[in-house]
């Protein structure tokens, strides 16, 4: 933002928001609607600062336009809710005019900061529950609403544009980006960077590593894979090059790195808030159980790249990492504060916008024990930052609230769960697949949050109760079983495994609730959305549409698409790691479950990752590639008895050393 008065409107734009989110408490409607119309004309007047506008163009007048309009409707919403009710919720004409306005706008101002995939999202969406659902047959049938009620609902009720989503983005979201930008701000982007130098400067592949520690880390600030890939990426990709590798491996690992950003707690981006609303499981918990998957995550693209260096012929380099640990905490070591204070808060039961504020607030505080004190002008940029980045994020969220509104109201959702059932014929790994293939065709049109927001709505019932059916059905044979359970299986002949394949959802609900300890049903349920929120990620790196992936070419200089296909392989932790949540109590076991799994997993995506790679401590061949995919099966299926699991890690030991052997012994010879 260069404008003085536009930056002064933002931050008291954000000032508002602090105040109603830490001190008063408004209507969630109103301060969704607030939240719409105040990015609506940030976003319209920051247009307006593009060089070829000026005050004699037509556009620079149709953005001020805009944004007036943008304040008008939420002004309208708040002034003349209550006669709306007065009069039953009967429509009038100004009641018409300023719902398809704000529709118009939300349409807009998404095709102007994400593209045209959204606003066409919404269009159809619009046009089958008013009048497509009636001309498509069988489960996707829909007779269709009338023009008042899909307005009333959109607009004027917390189902809509100002629903869960746009409450979300009002409140946890924003606050964290603040959190986030108030980091930034007071210089902890270098001392991520120089403290990864540090710990990962003096390996094989030490400028790579570099790159993934520093992406990891810069992640769990922001959340955000692009943010990550610019931010990290201008020092670690030239870094990577300069080491050795080459242009594109270097551009797919910060953003195969970058894309774990999101995965890393504490903040996880805004798709972990949309989970904490969506599964009631308190954000503390999913940061918790979160911690082991992420750094599986990192440990995959950490692999790669040492692979890579192996491959390369790539050696230490003894000016990496020149700098001291202990020098390097000493002048930063005051970072670590405000995100202790952030988990802290969390962990003792506040909520994340109270947390996020008192974590703001002790970034301020530990500035001034520091070099680099945070003043009021560093403080006013941390708080315009915040906004300017905020603006595509909860424009997003309040559109998506529109395509919610739809699949929740014509029960869509339920339909394409039948219809996976029917294709995956109930199995939970088929069934992965496709909900992959879906978040992949989404992502090629939606922002990470917006595809996890879709998917999670249409298929995380349907993953959950895959997930659940085992352990169900061995309580159904296994248990005395109570008089109402053992009465409604008898109703489908005393065969549980049958009674589960035919009963409704609704009773199988009940029954899982029964049968089932709470804790576990938690953990599973956190199961499948994890599962949606981790494949939801890939669109960052995956072809033809991968954000992440081109921010990272346009710095290494390399083509778009080549840099997609490198990091879409660097990040196959996206999808190997979900398997594990599936399959294994990673997520909804006991801690010392999780441990089990996650130490003979860190084995086993090193197993993978060099077949991958074809490439291990030296080139492989068909055999020893065989021999990886076995000792990483042996390692990673969690059902199996741990003897298998050593005996997957004796194979892996054995191949390791025996190419260490032979590398040694053509190096004696060729002396």
């Amino acid at each position: 933002m260069k404008s003085r008065y536009l930056r002064w409107a933002a931050f008291f734009f954000a000032l508002f928001h602090i105040y109603c989110n830490v001190f008063a408490s408004i209507s969630e409607l109103w301060l969704s609607a607030i939240h719409f119309g105040g990015f609506c004309a940030i976003c319209a007047l920051m247009a307006n600062e593009r060089e070829e506008l000026n005050s004699k163009a037509a556009g620079y007048w149709i953005n001020i336009a805009l944004a007036g309009v943008a304040l008008s409707t939420t002004a309208y919403l708040i002034l003349f809710e209550n006669a709306l009710y007065a009069r039953e919720t009967e429509y009038i004409f100004s009641d018409y005019a300023f719902s398809i306005i704000a529709i118009g706008l939300a349409v807009e101002f998404t095709r102007r900061t994400t593209g045209w995939f959204m606003p066409t999202l919404i269009f159809i969406s619009l046009s089958y529950i008013l009048f497509l659902g009636r001309y498509i047959g069988g489960v996707f049938s829909f007779p269709g609403l009338s023009l008042e009620t899909v307005l009333y609902r959109t607009f004027f009720t917390s189902e809509g544009m100002f629903g869960l989503t746009a409450q979300i983005s009002s409140t946890f979201v924003f606050m964290f980006i603040i959190f986030g930008s108030f980091l930034l701000h007071s210089g902890m982007g270098d001392f991520i960077v120089r403290l990864a130098k540090c710990l990962a400067g003096r390996f094989i592949g030490g400028a790579g590593l570099v790159a993934v520690v520093g992406s990891g880390l810069m992640g769990s600030i922001t959340g955000s894979a692009v943010a990550n890939t610019v931010s990290t990426g201008v020092i670690t990709i030239p870094m990577m090059k300069k080491s050795g590798f080459t242009p594109r491996f270097s551009a797919g690992v910060v953003a195969a790195a970058s894309t774990g950003g999101a995965l890393m707690p504490p903040v996880m981006g805004a798709g972990a808030f949309v989970m904490a609303s969506y599964t009631q499981i308190p954000l503390f918990t999913i940061v918790a159980v979160s911690v082991l998957p992420a750094i599986l995550y990192f440990l995959t693209v950490c692999y790669f790249v040492r692979i890579e260096a192996k491959r390369l012929g790539l050696t230490p380099n003894p000016d990496e990492g020149t700098e001291k640990v202990s020098v390097v905490l000493k002048e930063g070591w005051h970072f670590i504060i405000p995100m202790i204070v952030l988990v802290g808060f969390l962990a003792v039961g506040r909520t994340p916008t109270s947390s996020a504020a008192f974590a703001t607030l002790s970034v301020i505080a530990v500035s001034w024990i520091s070099t680099n004190p945070m003043r009021p002008a560093d403080i006013f940029d941390a708080v315009v930052g915040a906004v300017h980045t905020m603006v595509s994020t909860a424009l997003l969220l309040v559109a998506v609230g529109i395509i919610i509104n739809v699949i929740t109201t014509t029960g869509i959702g339920n339909a394409f769960s039948l219809m996976i059932v029917q294709w995956a014929q109930g199995n939970l790994l088929i069934t992965l697949v496709l909900v992959g293939l879906a978040s992949l065709v989404l992502g090629m049109g939606l922002p990470v949050t917006a595809s996890y927001i879709v998917l999670a709505t249409l298929s995380a019932p349907l993953i959950f109760d895959l997930i659940t059916q085992a352990q169900l059905l061995e309580a159904l044979q296994t248990s005395d079983l109570p008089a109402n359970v053992a009465a409604t299986i008898s109703l489908f002949g005393g065969n549980a495994l049958v009674a589960l394949q035919e009963m409704p959802l609704e009773m199988k609900q009940l029954i899982r609730q029964e049968m089932l300890e709470p804790e576990l049903l938690t953990g599973m349920l956190l199961s499948a959305h994890l599962i949606i929120f981790w494949l939801s990620q890939d669109s960052n790196v995956t072809p033809p549409v991968c954000l992440a992936s081109f921010a990272a070419a346009g710095i290494a200089g390399t083509g778009p698409m080549a840099t997609g296909l490198t990091s879409w392989k660097v990040a196959k932790g996206l999808y190997l790691v979900p398997v594990l949540f599936a399959y294994s109590p990673l997520i909804s076991g006991s801690w010392p479950e999780r441990f089990e799994v996650f130490i003979w997993a860190c084995m086993g995506l090193y197993a993978l990752a060099g077949v991958l790679q074809w490439h291990l401590e030296t080139r492989i061949n068909a055999l020893i590639a065989c021999a990886l995919l076995l000792s990483a099966a042996l390692l990673m299926w969690a059902p199996l008895p741990i003897y298998y699991h050593f005996a997957g890690a004796a194979l892996l030991i054995a191949i390791i050393v025996m190419q260490n052997r032979s590398t040694k012994s053509a190096a004696v010879a060729s002396t």
